[in-house]
This record gives C-alpha cells, structure tokens and sequence, in this order.
C-alpha cells in the first residue's frame, strides 16, 4: 500500500488555511478595484442567484403581506367604529345641550311666571307655518285649554306675540315681528308713548309716526303701555337700535330691536285676559252684595 507523506495526510493547519484565504481575498478585491475584472463574473452570478434568492424569500414577503392586509383590514375595521363612536357621541353631546339649553328656559320662565302678576299657562310650539310673507307660529295649546284669541304669548324676557286664531287643541299666535301686528307701548325712561310695529323680519321693529322732536335715545327701553286694554302695561318689548332724521319729513324713523327671543325659544307663556273694566265693576258689586 502506497505510502501519504504526512503533509498532504493531515492538510495545512487552520492558521495556514486562514492566512491563504485571506491573502487569496485580498488580492482578488485590489484586482477587482483596479483593473474591475471581477465585475462581469459579479454580473453573471448576481444574476443567476437573483431567481434562487426571490424563491428563498417568496415565503418570508408572502407572510409579510399577509400580516400587513391583515394589519390594514383591522385598522380599517377600527377607524370606522371609532368614526361611528364619534359621531354618536356628538350627537349624544348636542341633545344634552339643547336639553340643558331647554332646561334653563324653562327655569326661567317658571320665574317670570311667578313674578307677573296675571295668570298664564305654559305652552310649546308645535311648528312654524310655512308663508313667507308672515311671521307666525302655532302652539299645543287651544280651544280644550281655554285659551282665547288676544291673550298675549310672552317669554322670559319680553313680548313676543299675540293669539289671533284658536283651533281645538293648537292656536296660532302672531308675532310683533309681523308687518301687519302693532303694539302700544312706552318709553320706559319717560313715558313718551307711541306705537311699534313689525316690518316683516325677525330681528327688527319700527317705531313710525313719531316726531323728529320726540325725547328718544338710542338704546331706550320700550315697554308696553297697556293703552288698549290687550298687553299688560309694563312688559318688555324692544330697545331702540338707530334713529335716523330726516328734516325734509316730519317724522323719524326709528329702528328697534326685539327683546323677547321671537325665533329662538320653543316655549313659552300664554298670559290670561286682562279683565274688562265692565266685568271688574261686576266682579267688584259681586263681591260687595255677597259681603
């Protein structure tokens, strides 16, 4: 049997392979980088291990995209339940304002009811009549309640209308913003008194027919001056918003604002009668027979 010399039976030591190689890598980088030999080879092995690498890493993408559709669906999933969530928290937000709003309203009208001196009953406006042209609304009070045309509909604030038409179980009150509604009233500073009117627009009276002498100020309470024997005297009606001269006329014209929130409130007072002066002379003699 023929005999290995002991070099080529054992190999180089790994020290010695270590060093060859990492000459051997040396010289093949200063090749490649002087004289870009290796550059081809490079090209040609890039490109066939570039199919083998895409087949290694299709499993790894497949999962990636996989896990990323499956990320986004639940993202998605989750912005539209957070988006519904929102919008029904707003909504359950507005209804506790306008209740709150509702609820301080009606706070205040139980005090203004106990501070008039006539009777009134509370009522809710069912809706507003579709026309333009007038400034009316109806309420859920009528005929079955007791309610009569000419009682006066007031708010906590001030006056905004009157009763001119009764049904059953609604009325219809017309409003001091209507061109075709007047009120008496008076300078609260003076008693100067006059009548004011509606022009058709729901932030704005007019006070007509007055000279260009009268004693008004702008910002001037007007309330009503009970003339006529309909509004009770006293109640709050508008403030003077501008005045405006005209010397060829002889009168001025006088813009008002309305005090009473006349297209806000959805509900308000509808106050009693005031009596006649023939039935307090009765009512009076009534009550003196019986005493």
């Amino acid at each position: 049997m023929e005999s290995v010399p002991q070099f080529f039976r054992t190999g180089p030591s790994p020290q010695a392979r270590l060093f060859f190689f990492s000459l051997l890598s040396i010289f093949l980088m200063i090749a490649d980088l002087r004289f870009e030999s290796l550059h081809k080879v490079r090209q040609a092995i890039g490109a066939i291990l570039y199919p083998l690498q895409k087949i290694a890493l299709a499993p790894t993408n497949l999962y990636d995209q996989v896990g990323t559709l499956i990320e986004d669906l639940r993202l998605t999933k989750e912005i539209s339940y957070l988006r519904q969530q929102y919008f029904l928290f707003q909504q359950q937000l507005s209804r506790l304002q306008i209740l709150e709003e509702e609820n301080t309203h009606l706070k205040r009208l139980l005090n203004a009811a106990k501070q008039t001196e006539v009777k009134s009953i509370m009522a809710e406006i069912l809706y507003i009549p579709r026309d333009p042209f007038r400034r009316k609304i109806v309420l859920n009070r009528g005929g079955s309640d007791g309610i009569e045309a000419g009682q006066v509909v007031v708010d906590d604030l001030g006056v905004i209308g009157q009763i001119t038409q009764i049904f059953p179980w609604s009325a219809e009150v017309t409003l001091i913003t209507d061109k075709n509604h007047a009120v008496p009233i008076q300078v609260a500073r003076n008693g100067l008194r006059s009548v004011i009117s509606g022009v058709g627009s729901n932030n704005e009276l007019e006070l007509r027919y007055l000279s260009i002498n009268a004693d008004i100020q702008v910002n001037d309470l007007l309330v009503t001056s009970g003339i006529g024997g309909i509004y009770p005297p006293g109640l709050p009606v508008a403030r003077v918003d501008k005045i405006e001269h005209d010397r060829s006329y002889n009168f001025s014209r006088i813009t008002c604002v309305p005090i009473a929130g006349v297209d806000r409130n959805r509900h308000v007072l509808i106050l009693s009668m005031p009596l006649s002066e023939s039935e307090s002379t009765t009512n009076s003699n009534t009550i003196e027979s019986k005493s």
